[in-house]
Protein backbone atom coordinates (compact mmCIF):
# COMPACT_ATOMS: atom_id res chain seq x y z
CA UNK A 1 0.00 0.00 0.00
CA UNK A 2 0.77 3.60 -0.25
CA UNK A 3 2.55 5.38 2.05
CA UNK A 4 1.43 8.79 0.79
CA UNK A 5 0.21 11.24 3.47
CA UNK A 6 -3.13 12.99 2.38
CA UNK A 7 -2.15 16.61 1.74
CA UNK A 8 -4.74 17.03 -1.16
CA UNK A 9 -6.61 19.86 0.73
CA UNK A 10 -3.80 21.14 2.68
CA UNK A 11 -3.51 24.35 1.04
CA UNK A 12 -6.85 27.35 0.09
CA UNK A 13 -8.32 26.94 -3.04
CA UNK A 14 -10.08 29.19 -5.12
CA UNK A 15 -12.44 26.41 -6.37
CA UNK A 16 -13.15 23.49 -5.55
CA UNK A 17 -13.72 20.54 -7.43
CA UNK A 18 -15.77 17.51 -7.16
CA UNK A 19 -14.04 14.76 -5.83
CA UNK A 20 -12.41 11.83 -7.88
CA UNK A 21 -10.68 8.84 -7.24
CA UNK A 22 -7.78 9.79 -9.60
CA UNK A 23 -4.17 9.55 -9.60
CA UNK A 24 -3.48 12.25 -7.01
CA UNK A 25 -6.04 10.94 -4.35
CA UNK A 26 -4.70 7.30 -5.28
CA UNK A 27 -1.65 7.98 -4.54
CA UNK A 28 -2.62 9.04 -0.73
CA UNK A 29 -5.60 6.81 -0.16
CA UNK A 30 -4.48 4.18 2.06
CA UNK A 31 -3.57 7.90 4.56
CA UNK A 32 -7.09 9.26 3.57
CA UNK A 33 -9.03 6.38 4.67
CA UNK A 34 -7.38 5.32 7.84
CA UNK A 35 -7.82 9.00 9.08
CA UNK A 36 -10.96 10.04 7.60
CA UNK A 37 -13.46 6.60 8.52
CA UNK A 38 -13.33 5.45 12.17
CA UNK A 39 -13.37 1.75 12.23
CA UNK A 40 -12.25 1.47 8.86
CA UNK A 41 -9.34 -0.67 10.65
CA UNK A 42 -11.60 -2.95 12.29
CA UNK A 43 -13.97 -3.78 9.13
CA UNK A 44 -11.07 -4.49 7.44
CA UNK A 45 -10.09 -7.41 10.04
CA UNK A 46 -14.30 -7.89 10.17
CA UNK A 47 -13.91 -8.79 6.72
CA UNK A 48 -11.20 -11.41 6.90
CA UNK A 49 -13.24 -12.95 9.80
CA UNK A 50 -16.46 -13.15 7.71
CA UNK A 51 -14.76 -14.92 4.73
CA UNK A 52 -13.16 -17.72 6.79
CA UNK A 53 -16.61 -18.10 7.91
CA UNK A 54 -18.81 -18.02 4.58
CA UNK A 55 -16.62 -18.06 1.75
CA UNK A 56 -16.67 -21.62 -0.09
CA UNK A 57 -14.23 -23.44 -2.19
CA UNK A 58 -15.09 -22.97 -6.13
CA UNK A 59 -16.51 -19.86 -5.67
CA UNK A 60 -16.52 -16.57 -6.65
CA UNK A 61 -15.44 -13.43 -4.27
CA UNK A 62 -16.35 -9.85 -5.32
CA UNK A 63 -14.51 -6.71 -3.83
CA UNK A 64 -17.08 -4.11 -5.66
CA UNK A 65 -15.21 -0.73 -5.42
CA UNK A 66 -11.58 -2.67 -4.75
CA UNK A 67 -9.51 1.08 -4.93
CA UNK A 68 -5.89 -0.07 -3.74
CA UNK A 69 -7.07 -3.63 -2.54
CA UNK A 70 -7.21 -3.79 1.14
CA UNK A 71 -10.57 -5.38 1.30
CA UNK A 72 -9.35 -7.75 -1.70
CA UNK A 73 -6.44 -8.97 0.25
CA UNK A 74 -8.39 -9.60 3.25
CA UNK A 75 -10.53 -11.73 1.19
CA UNK A 76 -7.60 -13.11 -0.82
CA UNK A 77 -5.66 -13.57 2.72
CA UNK A 78 -8.68 -16.02 4.49
CA UNK A 79 -9.77 -17.80 1.41
CA UNK A 80 -9.20 -21.32 0.11
CA UNK A 81 -7.21 -22.05 -3.30
CA UNK A 82 -9.75 -22.90 -5.08
CA UNK A 83 -11.77 -19.79 -4.61
CA UNK A 84 -11.46 -16.98 -7.24
CA UNK A 85 -11.20 -12.99 -5.93
CA UNK A 86 -12.85 -11.12 -8.63
CA UNK A 87 -12.10 -7.14 -7.50
CA UNK A 88 -13.90 -4.60 -9.96
CA UNK A 89 -13.17 -0.75 -10.01
CA UNK A 90 -13.70 1.78 -12.26
CA UNK A 91 -10.59 3.87 -11.48
CA UNK A 92 -7.42 3.09 -13.61
CA UNK A 93 -5.25 4.84 -11.25
CA UNK A 94 -6.95 2.93 -8.16
CA UNK A 95 -6.35 -0.43 -10.34
CA UNK A 96 -2.91 -0.15 -11.40
CA UNK A 97 -2.03 0.60 -7.91
CA UNK A 98 -4.48 -2.55 -6.87
CA UNK A 99 -2.96 -4.97 -9.37
CA UNK A 100 0.46 -4.04 -7.78
CA UNK A 101 -0.05 -4.62 -4.51
CA UNK A 102 -1.70 -8.16 -4.77
CA UNK A 103 1.06 -9.02 -7.10
CA UNK A 104 3.30 -8.66 -3.88
CA UNK A 105 1.09 -10.79 -2.18
CA UNK A 106 1.37 -14.48 -2.09
CA UNK A 107 -1.45 -15.94 -0.66
CA UNK A 108 -2.84 -19.44 -3.02
CA UNK A 109 -6.16 -18.01 -4.09
CA UNK A 110 -6.28 -16.69 -7.80
CA UNK A 111 -7.53 -12.98 -8.94
CA UNK A 112 -8.77 -10.58 -11.08
CA UNK A 113 -8.85 -7.12 -10.67
CA UNK A 114 -10.97 -5.29 -13.58
CA UNK A 115 -11.39 -1.80 -15.05
CA UNK A 116 -14.99 -2.60 -14.65
CA UNK A 117 -18.10 -0.24 -13.72
CA UNK A 118 -19.85 -2.18 -11.06
CA UNK A 119 -23.23 -1.38 -12.29
CA UNK A 120 -21.68 -3.25 -15.71
CA UNK A 121 -20.55 -6.38 -13.27
CA UNK A 122 -22.18 -9.97 -13.58
CA UNK A 123 -22.19 -11.69 -10.05
CA UNK A 124 -22.41 -15.26 -10.30
CA UNK A 125 -21.47 -18.23 -8.24
CA UNK A 126 -20.87 -15.60 -5.36
CA UNK A 127 -20.66 -16.60 -1.63
CA UNK A 128 -19.47 -13.64 -0.41
CA UNK A 129 -19.64 -9.67 -2.01
CA UNK A 130 -18.09 -6.91 -0.15
CA UNK A 131 -19.05 -3.07 -0.63
CA UNK A 132 -16.94 -1.04 1.29
CA UNK A 133 -17.73 2.54 0.76
CA UNK A 134 -18.54 2.24 -2.78
CA UNK A 135 -22.19 1.88 -2.63
CA UNK A 136 -22.16 6.09 -1.61
CA UNK A 137 -20.94 6.92 -4.63
CA UNK A 138 -23.19 5.51 -6.99
CA UNK A 139 -26.52 7.68 -8.28
CA UNK A 140 -29.15 6.91 -5.11
CA UNK A 141 -31.96 5.80 -8.26
CA UNK A 142 -29.06 2.62 -9.10
CA UNK A 143 -28.74 1.24 -5.53
CA UNK A 144 -31.72 -0.60 -5.58
CA UNK A 145 -31.23 -2.21 -9.03
CA UNK A 146 -27.42 -3.01 -7.53
CA UNK A 147 -28.04 -4.75 -4.72
CA UNK A 148 -31.07 -6.87 -6.38
CA UNK A 149 -28.28 -8.02 -8.69
CA UNK A 150 -26.05 -9.26 -6.06
CA UNK A 151 -28.65 -10.65 -3.72
CA UNK A 152 -29.11 -12.81 -7.15
CA UNK A 153 -25.74 -13.82 -7.50
CA UNK A 154 -25.20 -15.13 -4.04
CA UNK A 155 -25.31 -18.27 -3.32
CA UNK A 156 -27.96 -19.42 -1.02
CA UNK A 157 -26.13 -18.66 2.74
CA UNK A 158 -23.85 -16.18 0.78
CA UNK A 159 -23.02 -13.00 2.54
CA UNK A 160 -22.80 -9.51 1.54
CA UNK A 161 -20.65 -6.59 3.73
CA UNK A 162 -22.30 -3.19 3.07
CA UNK A 163 -20.05 -0.75 5.06
CA UNK A 164 -21.79 2.69 4.52
CA UNK A 165 -21.53 6.82 5.37
CA UNK A 166 -24.91 7.36 7.21
CA UNK A 167 -27.22 10.05 7.33
CA UNK A 168 -29.83 10.49 10.09
CA UNK A 169 -33.56 12.21 9.98
CA UNK A 170 -33.46 13.76 13.04
CA UNK A 171 -31.45 16.93 12.81
CA UNK A 172 -30.01 17.59 16.35
CA UNK A 173 -28.35 14.37 15.93
CA UNK A 174 -26.92 14.39 12.45
CA UNK A 175 -25.34 18.15 13.63
CA UNK A 176 -23.87 16.23 16.67
CA UNK A 177 -22.50 13.06 14.48
CA UNK A 178 -21.13 15.13 11.93
CA UNK A 179 -19.47 17.19 14.37
CA UNK A 180 -18.04 14.48 16.08
CA UNK A 181 -16.40 12.79 12.89
CA UNK A 182 -14.90 16.16 11.97
CA UNK A 183 -13.49 16.31 15.28
CA UNK A 184 -12.41 12.59 14.71
CA UNK A 185 -10.41 13.87 11.45
CA UNK A 186 -8.83 17.03 13.53
CA UNK A 187 -7.02 14.50 15.83
CA UNK A 188 -5.79 12.76 13.16
CA UNK A 189 -3.74 15.63 12.27
CA UNK A 190 -6.51 17.38 9.60
CA UNK A 191 -7.03 21.15 9.62
CA UNK A 192 -10.32 23.27 9.61
CA UNK A 193 -9.60 24.21 6.11
CA UNK A 194 -8.82 20.31 4.95
CA UNK A 195 -12.17 19.18 6.29
CA UNK A 196 -14.02 22.09 5.18
CA UNK A 197 -12.67 21.75 1.38
CA UNK A 198 -12.84 17.66 1.07
CA UNK A 199 -16.65 18.37 2.33
CA UNK A 200 -17.11 20.74 -0.08
CA UNK A 201 -15.46 18.61 -2.85
CA UNK A 202 -18.19 15.14 -2.00
CA UNK A 203 -20.92 17.34 -1.87
CA UNK A 204 -23.43 16.02 -4.57
CA UNK A 205 -20.58 13.16 -5.10
CA UNK A 206 -20.80 10.79 -1.57
CA UNK A 207 -24.67 10.81 -0.68
CA UNK A 208 -25.15 8.98 2.10
CA UNK A 209 -28.77 6.67 3.10
CA UNK A 210 -30.08 6.29 6.56
CA UNK A 211 -29.46 3.04 8.40
CA UNK A 212 -33.39 2.25 8.01
CA UNK A 213 -33.10 3.02 4.14
CA UNK A 214 -30.16 0.94 3.72
CA UNK A 215 -32.05 -2.36 6.14
CA UNK A 216 -35.04 -1.75 3.75
CA UNK A 217 -33.53 -2.29 0.06
CA UNK A 218 -31.28 -5.38 1.23
CA UNK A 219 -35.03 -6.49 1.92
CA UNK A 220 -36.35 -5.71 -0.89
CA UNK A 221 -33.33 -7.20 -2.98
CA UNK A 222 -34.16 -10.98 -1.38
CA UNK A 223 -31.07 -10.74 1.93
CA UNK A 224 -33.20 -13.30 4.53
CA UNK A 225 -31.75 -11.53 7.35
CA UNK A 226 -29.38 -7.88 7.36
CA UNK A 227 -27.69 -6.90 10.66
CA UNK A 228 -25.34 -3.97 11.91
CA UNK A 229 -22.15 -5.73 12.58
CA UNK A 230 -20.30 -2.65 13.27
CA UNK A 231 -21.12 1.01 14.04
CA UNK A 232 -18.73 4.16 14.73
CA UNK A 233 -20.17 7.31 14.54
CA UNK A 234 -21.84 7.98 11.32
CA UNK A 235 -20.40 5.03 9.77
CA UNK A 236 -21.73 1.61 9.41
CA UNK A 237 -20.70 -2.14 8.25
CA UNK A 238 -23.98 -4.26 7.72
CA UNK A 239 -23.65 -7.86 7.23
CA UNK A 240 -26.60 -9.35 5.03
CA UNK A 241 -27.23 -13.14 4.28
CA UNK A 242 -28.94 -14.42 1.39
Amino acid sequence: MSDGKDQIYRTPLSHVEAFRFDAAVADVFQDMIERSVPGYGLILQLIGSLAERYVRPETNVYDLGCSLGASTLQLRRHSSATTRIIGIDNSEAMINRCRANLDRDHSAAPYEIRLQDLRETPIENASMVVLNFTLQFVPDAERQTILTRIAEGLLPGGVLLLAEKIRFDEPDRQALLTELHHEFKKHQGYSDLEIAQKRAALENVLTPNTETELLQRLDIAGFSNSEVCVRCLNFEAILAIR
